[in-house]
């Protein structure tokens, strides 16, 4: 059974209550028996299989993707050549 947090708006006291989702989501306070209000609670998901990136959920400052030097390698020419472009200097 999932696990709700609510929020009592007359004492603001928040509580976790363990609930089928068949229950009624309005709930009393266990402290001052007023109606409580259900939280909204994000839950995190991790994406897996051949579509995603590996580094796409990795934490930040890892390595980058190898698409870009890729690219930029095929526009620049190779890495390392000057393309033919030679500074002449008198």
């Amino acid at each position: 059974m999932p696990i709700y947090k609510y929020l009592c708006p007359k004492c603001n006291l928040q509580f976790e209550l363990k609930q089928s989702f068949t229950d009624e989501s309005i709930v009393a306070c266990p402290r001052c028996q007023n109606g409580a209000q259900r939280l909204f609670s994000p839950v995190p998901i991790i994406f897996k299989g051949s579509g995603f990136y590996v580094t796409d959920n990795g934490p930040r400052g890892g390595p980058q993707n190898s698409v870009k030097d890729d690219k930029e390698e095929s526009e620049n020419g190779r890495k390392g050549d000057k393309g033919g472009h030679q500074e002449v200097k008198q």
